[in-house]
């Protein structure tokens, strides 16, 4: 492949100066994808697509695309066969029959495998050759057309089918398809370049049955029906240049809704839902024009379409000019709580057509501004429909739930750069996972890097205003949209592109100022500050002395150094005061205003210009403060611990206008448990004007707070009286009035009090009858006939109260607990259990919620002993055909189940269900569910954790979930709770002599093996034709095809010296201006071709090569180093002493040159110590070490090859090193930097030592 594509590292290079590079070399213009054939019975689909390509380079003779799982029968470039291979290392990460256990080497080899395909660098799972008729035509670079015919059979992953098994034809059984996945998934259901970098236009055609609807992206130009009027095909046209990563389908008997505030938008649901559909997406032409109206910009694409299915993948998904939604969103004009909700979806997903689908990124890590933008104007869309308070309510959910992320796993960077290979320079050391890819992330941390890059971009509006903001974004939208018009200038649609710097280039354009500290701060490092506060009043000087400390030394927290405000508030009221926060000032003194003035009655100024009379008895007499907040505005990423007196924080809840401040006075209280701190909550519970979310957690501050005063508690129990007289009949105070839920703000209440008050207990610790009574009563007296709202999240809550009010069972010696000696309170308990779900079988509420709720309290009634713990009922409820959220209720059980009773068998019927259920979201929230709530974990000692579960998490991980990113992250996940990163403690030792411990960066040797085993396996490990050589190779016919590959890359050795051999009158074959690329498996298979000189038609057998080489590769480069062996040595346990460079089949030191250009961009790396130090420590290794190897040894190395029946290639090889090898040695031995590969150019045993 030519010199464009030969420099990954240009990838991470700033652009925006100099506008985009592709790492192809060639550009994509235009695309037709084709689907003749959808069959829903046997689950397959046939199809043709067609890429128009000009190539940029002369001399382009292989072309690799992206594709994933999907057969391809036959290639022809402008109608010429041509011959291709097709190779994904990432169907089996780690060889089958390695025996390799732990997850540093897993995740190394992952990254390595998922490179390896990366389109990103250039690289893709199908290469195909130009047809040599087509050299001169390519040369002169000229169009090509590819023609590729696939299809696909039972997809595990991109394309999902929904069958239900009920009778009638598919239209009538609501059988529907639709494209899914995560980031760049196309591939996996046809051949295309899965690059969000790659834009073309597109042309889709769809065959359907005539029951059937096609919808996707672009306008649809025709239907035409065929002669039998049995099938029809919807044609698509896109106009606007789009990456395939943003191509969706779904095919279904989809009813069609046309917008009718807005024409051109159309929405599409399943058969029956018609009326739901109309009611939700009422909405939506509200957020087109404010998102309009903010951008002052059109919607880019000429149409939209929503399509709502069963079984999504995600509940939103947005590509080109259509979102795809879960049908779960649907709701009627009858339901409260789900509104909001969908409405919340509805408008993120139109935020991301701006920003995702019509502007697209350069590379992975430009991400982070996309997520940013888009989830920064959906937060202005939230402000504007729900309020201030609402928003910032939000925010503070957000903030806390990054914070809380980075210090448990140690940070979320947004912006990673891939530069050197050294420790420090690995932005991620501290995760079991890469982050160069979004497909090796764990779900969790994507889903907090969304989280984190809307905050940043808040962080910029509060730098540079929210008008300049809203220049740079509409800077951006009209760049693209003018590049887009230019329908035959193909190289301007990199202005559609955004990427870190352009975007920041711009930021400093519109606005003048420099954010780069901000960005340094927030973008390119991770962690978040976490203040620790608390301050004393001097009343001499009048001065407030403020302490602030911070702790940056523990992980995920980083050292804040700038401005941090300050609000304080006085009797004279509220004053701000920006302090700057420098290396080592931890001492602020801020002057009071107001001298403390008690005895004139007067009233209060707050900071948003109200003024109020507060009763004041209850401050300090000498200073006027009353109370202090720190960064109120959350202008930091931070956490903040902040230390005032009780009073303090009561005056900041009952007066303090900002809900987060409120929130903040909640949470403080519930340390004070006074009749003070009693009295402000129920205070905030009465105040009708407060935010009701304040009011929420009130409710539940309250119940903690009686709890711990519950020796000295007057009066009825907390919030009785208060629901009583709020939501009660006047006349029969037991008897709740009929529901009226006109007013939501009541309505969040009266569900949320009983549930809050049911966690109550009395001195020994039960829950007072009073209250299960009252609760009781509220079920029973419940009516809902004349409101206009659905009751279902209501009465849900009651089962959550009674839920509530369970405490252990206390049993009287040992008796059996039946249904005849229950306690008679669980009696009514479980009775309305009973009836409620028996009542859903009848009357089932929307989403279940009941039924929901209902399984959660059994659970609880069996974890606290009341009755037999059984899982049954659980993984009855939890089989597929039930709603999705009964079914997560009820696996959430089981998963609970398995911990408790550390039951064996119901582990094994979760994994089995990871592994078969038919639900892509179910599996994946098993997997969550069990990382959450672990069976046990690596620091237990438990029944559980045995070889055979280390095996089969392995395969999952390994091999089983390769057509699915994210079930393969959240394995991953799974398998670092369960047994952390280095071998599984539960696993035996292995049977070489060493153990590694890549944590700790040493070798253990193994105490079961006695000491003259271990001389003799060193010696069988020294040997370089050893079996241990190679990871994972047990068959020698794979064994043998390593080798043979490993030798024929030897003749690269001489790097330079070699290339010049080469004769130039031959074609350059790609290997040889490739050898720079990143670790990709292929290029080796190159390298190999090229080195032999000899066209050779490929076979699929290099499938196995390449895999190979991608585990062979990773040996040689994470090592610890160990004096006296080798520099780096294989992860492998068992080739523990084999030397760094597997000698070729000759004793050649097959040492590449080329991999010092990989390390510094694996990132992975252990520590590589610099250069200069690994030559001599490579040559001061003792000699000693390799004594023992036997004069015959270097006979042994032909004498294997004779097993094999491959002499004839052997052969051809032979002669060509055979006197290399010893000049080569000396030469080495003169110039030792001649070719700085990182363990100094030679293993330990290369010739110069060792002759």
């Amino acid at each position: 492949m030519p010199p464009t594509g030969s420099d990954p590292a240009r990838m991470n290079r700033k652009k925006g100066d100099k506008g985009f590079e592709s790492p192809r070399p060639y550009k994509l213009t235009h695309q037709v994808v084709c689907i003749n054939n959808i069959n829903f019975q046997r689950k397959s689909v046939v199809g043709f697509v067609e890429l128009t390509i000009f190539p940029t380079v002369a001399n382009l003779n292989r072309i690799k695309l992206n594709s994933k799982q999907c057969r391809i029968y036959r290639v022809r470039i402008n109608d010429l066969e041509a011959a291709f291979i097709y190779n994904d290392p990432t169907l089996e990460v780690c060889h089958s029959e390695s025996k390799q256990r732990n997850l540093n080497y897993f995740s190394n080899a992952y990254a390595a495998a998922v490179s390896a395909v990366d389109p990103d660098a250039g690289n893709g799972e199908l290469c195909i050759k130009v047809p040599s008729e087509l050299w001169k035509h390519v040369d002169e670079l000229k169009v090509l057309k590819i023609h590729i015919n696939f299809s696909l059979d039972q997809p595990k992953g991109g394309l999902h089918f929904v069958v239900p098994s009920v009778e009638g034809s598919m239209a009538e059984r609501g059988a529907h398809v639709f494209s899914c996945g995560y980031q760049n998934s196309t591939r996996f259901w046809f051949p295309c370049v899965d690059s969000y970098s790659e834009l073309c236009t597109w042309k889709l055609e769809f065959t359907v049955d005539a029951a059937m609807v096609a919808v996707s992206n672009g306008d649809l130009v025709e239907t035409v029906y065929t002669h039998d009027m049995r099938k029809k095909t919807f044609h698509y046209m896109l106009t606007i240049p789009t990456s395939a990563s943003n191509i969706s389908l779904a095919i279904g008997p989809f009813e069609i809704l046309v917008d009718p505030y807005m024409h051109e938008v159309t929405h599409f649901c399943l058969p029956q839902l018609l009326p739901l559909l109309k009611h939700t997406t009422s909405y939506l032409h509200e957020v087109f024009e404010f998102y309009e109206e903010i951008l002052t910009c059109r919607y880019p694409y000429s149409c939209f379409k929503t399509v709502f299915i069963d079984e999504a993948y995600v509940e939103v998904a947005a590509y080109a000019s259509m979102s795809i939604f879960s049908t779960n969103l649907l709701h009627s004009a009858m339901i409260i709580d789900e509104t909001p909700l969908t409405r919340r979806c509805l408008a993120q997903s139109l935020a991301q057509q701006f920003f995702g689908c019509f502007i697209s990124r350069m590379s992975w890590s430009d991400e982070w501004v996309l997520k940013g933008i888009s989830g920064y104007i959906y937060g202005l869309w939230m402000k504007k429909t729900f309020g201030v308070n609402e928003y910032r309510h939000w925010i503070k959910e957000e903030l806390d739930k990054i914070v809380a992320y980075e210090l448990k796993t140690g940070g979320v960077l947004l912006h990673p750069i891939f530069g050197g290979g050294k420790e420090k320079d690995n932005p991620a050391s501290h995760l079991h996972f890469s982050i160069k890819h979004p497909h090796t992330l764990s779900w969790e941390y994507y889903t907090m890097f969304q989280c984190k890059a809307h905050l940043v971009m808040r962080l910029i509006e509060n730098r540079i205003s929210m008008e300049f903001m809203l220049q740079v974004f509409n800077k951006l939208l009209s760049l693209a949209s003018t590049a887009s018009s230019q329908k035959f200038q193909s190289h301007m649609w990199s202005q559609m592109l955004v990427s870190t710097s352009g975007f920041l280039k711009s930021i400093s354009n519109v606005s003048g100022k420099d954010i780069q500290p901000l960005i340094k701060q927030w973008v390119d490092q991770s962690g978040v500050v976490k203040f620790y506060g608390s301050f004393a009043f001097n009343r001499k000087r009048n001065v407030l002395e403020l302490e602030i400390k911070q702790d940056y030394t523990s992980p995920g927290t980083q050292k804040y150094v700038g401005p941090l405000k300050v609000t304080v508030q006085e009797l004279d009221g509220s004053f701000n005061h920006t302090l700057q926060i420098e290396e080592n000032s931890l001492k602020h003194d801020i002057p009071c205003h107001s001298k403390s003035r008690r005895n004139k009655k007067k009233k209060i100024p707050l900071m948003n210009g109200e003024e109020v009379d507060m009763d004041l008895s209850a401050m300090d007499a000498d200073s006027p403060l009353l109370w202090i907040r720190i960064d109120p505005d959350m202008a930091v990423l931070r956490k903040v611990e902040f230390e005032q007196a009780d009073f303090m924080w009561q005056y900041q809840l009952r007066y303090e206008r900002d809900v987060v401040a409120q929130q903040e006075a909640i949470s403080a209280l519930e340390k004070f448990p006074t009749p003070a701190s009693r009295l402000a909550l129920t205070d905030i519970l009465e105040q009708e004007q407060c935010f009701y979310r304040v009011r929420m957690s009130a409710c539940f501050c309250l119940a903690k707070i009686a709890n711990s005063m519950v020796s000295t508690w007057t009066g009825p129990p907390a919030m009785k009286s208060l629901f009583t007289r709020m939501f009660c009949c006047k006349t029969c105070p037991n008897i709740v009035k009929t529901n009226n839920f006109m007013s939501f703000q009541s309505y969040f209440l009266q569900k949320t009090m009983p549930v809050a008050m049911a966690l109550l207990r009395d001195v020994h610790n039960l829950c007072p009858k009073e209250v299960l009574t009252f609760i009781l009563d509220l079920i029973k007296y419940n009516d809902n006939r004349k409101n206009k709202f659905s009751d279902n999240y209501y009465r849900a809550e009651m089962i959550d109260a009674l839920a509530n009010s369970v405490t252990p069972a206390v049993s009287v010696n040992n008796e059996v607990r039946t249904l005849d000696n229950l306690n008679p309170d669980v009696r009514l308990i479980l009775e309305e259990i009973t009836r409620f779900l028996n009542m859903e079988k009848l009357l089932p509420s929307y989403r279940h919620t009941i039924t929901v709720s209902c399984l959660r309290a059994i659970r609880v009634l069996q974890k606290n002993g009341h009755v037999p713990s059984d899982p049954s009922l659980f993984k009855s409820y939890a089989e597929y055909g039930h709603f999705v959220d009964i079914r997560i209720a009820a696996l959430e059980a089981v998963v609970d189940y398995t911990k408790v009773d550390r039951s064996y068998e119901e582990l094994q019927w979760l994994l089995n269900m990871i592994q078969n259920d038919p639900v892509p979201y179910v599996r994946h929230k098993i997997l969550n569910m069990l990382t959450k709530n672990p069976p046990f974990t690596k620091s237990m000692e438990s029944p559980l954790c045995n070889e055979a579960l280390v095996d089969q998490l392995w395969k999952l991980m390994n091999s089983g979930a390769a057509h699915d990113w994210r079930l393969r992250c959240g394995a991953v996940d799974l398998y670092v709770t369960l047994f952390g990163l280095s071998r599984p403690s539960c696993l035996p030792l292995p049977e070489l002599g060493l153990v590694l411990n890549l944590k700790e960066k040493k070798a253990v040797l193994n105490p079961t093996i006695i000491p003259e085993a271990i001389a003799g396996n060193q010696e069988a490990a020294v040997n370089p034709s050893s079996h241990a050589q190679l990871v994972g190779f047990q068959n020698p016919e794979d064994d043998h095809l390593a080798k043979e590959a490993s030798c024929n890359m030897s003749a690269h050795q001489q790097g330079v010296k070699r290339k010049a051999d080469t004769p130039l009158g031959s074609p350059l074959e790609p290997g040889q201006i490739l050898e720079k690329n990143e670790d990709s498996s292929k290029v080796r298979l190159k390298i190999r071709f090229s080195s032999s000189q000899d066209e050779e038609e490929i076979d699929m057998d290099t499938v196995h090569d390449s895999q190979a080489f991608i585990s062979h590769h990773l040996n040689m480069l994470e090592r610890p180093s160990t004096p006296g062996l080798s520099k780096y040595r294989p992860a492998n346990s068992r080739s523990a002493l084999m030397p760094q460079h597997s000698a070729g089949c000759d004793g050649t030191p097959t040492t590449k040159p080329q991999w010092n250009m990989e390390l510094p961009r694996k990132g992975a790396g252990k520590e590589q110590p610099p250069l200069e130090m690994s030559l001599h420590a490579a040559a001061a290794a003792p000699l000693s070490a390799f004594s023992k190897e036997p004069a015959s040894s270097k006979h042994s190395d032909h004498h294997h090859h004779h097993h094999h029946e491959h002499k004839k290639k052997k052969k051809k090889h032979k002669h060509k090193h055979k006197h290399k090898h010893k000049r080569d040695g000396r030469e080495r031995g003169r110039e030792p930097l001649a070719f700085p590969s990182p363990a100094g150019g030679r293993s330990a045993r290369s010739p110069s030592l060792s002759d």
